[in-house]
């Protein structure tokens, strides 16, 4: 047996933002209070500690009775700390989870995730290991630069509520975000310094990914932690899904445009699709809108019939991406990313 050494200890708040999602936050939170943490002593040369964690539940206005629930079944739920706001939209659920969370590190999912049993200790391994190597490859920078990281793990989409944790990974779970808040883990003091999320993000998508790029520009590294798996669960596609998906299309455009506004790059416009290679790629792919939600709706419901709903959705894909460059080129026409 190696030598006992004392790891670095973390204490996690896992901020986790929730409307209207009472079924499957569920089997959320019953995930986290089924970690297993390696308390004391590491019989390792290096890793973490984790001394514990708190859950901080911030309901967005939800109406369809959250809080009333987790109040009747408080006590299955030991971990759990919740804060309620009127509907204000994901960031500023996620700021306010922040400001009351009393952990040294942020860990941010969403509420339909569902994780493993070593997801938190997962991630607190790989800060250790991700601190130790940017300390040796730079060791003159080790006490500035060494904690500039955070870990983000590996999502697996699923529509299998029953048991959503048996899903294989597949090759459209792939993401080459640099910061999504589906799974990632974060000292406090750098979202802080950051400035948090923008709440001028009202309407669906980019918010997270726009507090990347400040992330960034402090120096902020990414460092991959597929052993920190959670499986992203969402109902299966039908064809009655289709206004809803196309409407949060148009909104992800408007805040796409907005994310430009305030980081105007090429590197924004590409993540947002606003670039004639997009235009060009999705017209191509549509027959220029031909391919819509009434042209294709027979050949969809006929996958979703033959027990194929998120190929189904794969394949909605092509007009639903086409919505969002004409909401992003709309939106930019008219020189806003929100509602006025």
């Amino acid at each position: 047996m190696g030598n006992i050494v004392v790891g670095e200890v973390v204490f996690f708040s896992v901020v986790i933002p929730t409307y209207n999602r009472k079924p499957i936050l569920e089997k959320c939170l019953r995930a986290m209070e089924t970690q297993k943490l390696t308390n004391g002593n590491l019989e390792t040369a290096s890793g973490t500690c984790v001394e514990g964690y708190e859950v901080v539940l911030v309901d967005d206005g939800s109406t369809d009775g959250t809080l009333e629930w987790l109040e009747t079944h408080k006590s299955e739920f030991p971990h759990v700390r919740t804060f309620r706001q009127d509907h204000k939209g994901p960031a500023a659920a996620r700021n306010l989870g922040v400001e009351k969370a009393v952990g040294d590190t942020i860990v941010f999912i969403d509420s339909d995730l569902v994780v493993t049993e070593n997801f938190l200790q997962a991630h607190a391994n790989a800060l250790s290991q991700g601190k130790e190597k940017l300390a040796s490859d730079k060791p003159g920078e080790a006490c500035t630069k060494g904690e500039r990281i955070f870990t983000y793990g590996e999502v697996i989409n699923t529509c299998n509520f029953d048991n959503p944790t048996s899903e294989p990974y597949k090759i459209t779970d792939f993401s080459a975000a640099f910061f999504a808040t589906g799974n990632v883990a974060i000292a406090k003091h750098w979202l802080e310094e950051a400035g948090l999320f923008d709440t001028s993000f009202q309407l669906y998508g980019w918010e997270d990914l726009e507090l990347g790029v400040r992330l960034k520009k402090l120096g902020l590294k990414l460092i991959k932690c597929p052993d920190a798996v959670g499986f992203h669960w969402h109902p299966p596609f039908n064809l009655e899904q289709i206004p809803r998906l196309i409407d949060k299309e148009i909104q992800r455009g408007r805040m796409g445009v907005l994310f430009y506004q305030k980081h105007p790059t090429w590197e924004v416009r590409m993540m947002i699709q606003m670039t004639w290679l997009h235009r060009l790629l999705w017209g191509i792919l549509s027959l220029n809108g031909f391919l819509n939600e009434r042209t294709m709706a027979p050949f969809l419901q006929w996958l979703i019939q033959q027990g194929k709903p998120q190929l189904a959705l794969e394949i909605a894909r092509i007009f639903l991406n086409w919505y969002n460059v004409k909401g992003v080129y709309e939106a930019y026409g008219q020189g806003v990313g929100s509602r006025e």
